[in-house]
């Protein structure tokens, strides 16, 4: 799949700006929990739905970053950070750790899909482009965290998060081995991923833990 069609590189697109408004939703709950002001919400916005993506692109040498290509992405955060704050305060939306675990999850398997599929379409090794797929939506989940001032979740939950982006890479590669197409191999790593983060949740799967 390194050749995709315009059909799929539409595709892509419109994972990526679903994926972006995920994180961004997840980015501003957890910003407003931490009662940042207005311009710590729009800085965490941006840092967690970008963060990864932009390290992606560094990693992979390609310019103009996403974001930059995609100027439009620029406003729409902007507008999604101050109606999220605006609907937040006038509706006092409860801000529990279930409430942004959700668009966090759904970020987590939309960006984990995108990090392997842009890897691979620049021709990366296998390897490489699992690990595209795991940076690109932890990174921005790492910043979010780092900012907010707590030791990033995806490092202390103990459930299964990045991990589920590594299994939900080597998917993608699997499937693209048996030639299926783009479409489908691209939303089944979406709800593989996602789906399994989802359900580490629900049943409190525990990653083995370091004991002292």
């Amino acid at each position: 799949m390194t050749g995709l069609s315009d059909w799929g590189v539409w595709l892509r697109h419109g994972l990526e700006l679903a994926a972006t408004v995920a994180f961004a939703l997840s980015g501003a709950m957890t910003a407003a929990r931490s009662r940042l002001d207005g311009v710590g919400v729009c800085a965490v916005v941006f840092l967690t739905a970008f963060g990864g993506g932009t390290l992606r692109d560094i990693l992979l040498d390609i310019r103009p970053f996403f974001w930059v290509s995609h100027v439009e992405y620029l406003w729409g955060l902007l507008t999604l950070a101050v109606l999220a704050m605006i609907f937040m305060r006038q509706h006092h939306f409860e801000l529990t750790e279930r409430a942004i675990q959700l668009p966090d999850a759904i970020g987590l398997g939309l960006f984990a899909a995108i990090g392997v599929d842009v890897a691979r379409a620049h021709d990366m090794p296998m390897l490489v482009a699992v690990l595209m797929g795991v940076i690109t939506p932890v990174f921005g989940g790492v910043l979010r965290d780092l900012v907010c001032n707590r030791i990033p979740e995806a490092f202390i939950d103990h459930r299964p998060y990045a991990f589920c982006a590594f299994l939900g890479g080597w998917l993608y590669l699997g499937l693209e081995v048996l030639a299926l197409p783009e479409w489908l191999v691209l939303s089944a790593t979406v709800v593989f991923t996602a789906g399994l983060r989802l359900l580490a949740l629900r049943f409190d799967w525990r990653m083995p833990v370091w004991r002292v």
